[in-house]
């Protein structure tokens, strides 16, 4: 396949990377330190990629409580130096991920990981993983001008690694990932393994691949 003049923008959390038990993780530690129960995995996992708020939000309901993010800030900073202690504890990149990069730059795509994971948050997981030399840039939100869904976050991305946004592909695993790529007019591949609710399958993209795998051959049919 070649891909020279393409540039591919990876989401991070569901898509390259499964997270979810030490987003989860970090979660739990915080209501347990408030007197709180933790939550089932189940319950929580498709708020991943939500952000920090969100989640806490979702841990106190689940215990009656109300989480109130102007009187509870501090909590969301314990959430992250819970993560950071165990960014990549339980994480693992997805079966198939490294093998799959390491062909997409054989055939000379650019890579960039775009994600609305703050940048040193991912740096960490990224790092960790040994998952950064893979690609040009990784783009959090921190560092554009508007974050995913917008299409600038995609833009900007795509132009940092030295590409053009007219020649770019989207994967990711959920709703923003979709709308990020349909505001810029770029094909977009979304994984059923990833965190969203509906399933990927109901939210519309050009195509839904089961593992990375899979990945190379819906490129191909996608910008052939």
């Amino acid at each position: 396949m070649n891909l020279d003049g393409w540039t591919l923008a990876f989401d991070l959390d569901g898509t390259l990377v499964e997270t979810a038990p030490d987003l989860i993780g970090s979660l739990n530690a915080v209501l347990v330190e408030q007197g709180l129960p933790p939550v089932p995995m189940a319950s929580a996992r498709h708020l991943v990629g939500s952000g920090v708020r969100i989640m806490l939000e979702h841990g106190f309901a689940e215990a009656g409580a109300t989480f109130d993010a102007a009187t509870q800030a501090p909590l969301m900073d314990r959430f992250i130096d819970i993560y950071l202690g165990r960014i990549a504890q339980e994480s693992r990149p997805y079966a198939g991920v490294v093998e799959t990069l390491e062909g997409f730059a054989r055939d000379g795509a650019r890579l960039v990981v775009v994600t609305n994971k703050r940048t040193d948050l991912s740096l960490a997981l990224m790092e960790a993983l040994d998952l950064t030399r893979h690609f040009g840039a990784i783009i959090g939100p921190d560092i554009v001008s508007a974050r995913k869904p917008s299409g600038a976050h995609l833009k900007e991305a795509v132009e940092a690694v030295g590409g053009e946004p007219g020649r770019c592909l989207m994967v990711g695993d959920s709703y923003p990932d979709l709308a990020t790529a349909r505001a810029l007019g770029a094909p977009v591949i979304l994984t059923s393994f990833g965190y969203t609710d509906p399933p990927a399958r109901d939210l519309g993209a050009d195509a839904v691949v089961d593992n990375f795998a899979d990945l190379p051959a819906a490129i191909n049919r996608l910008i052939a």
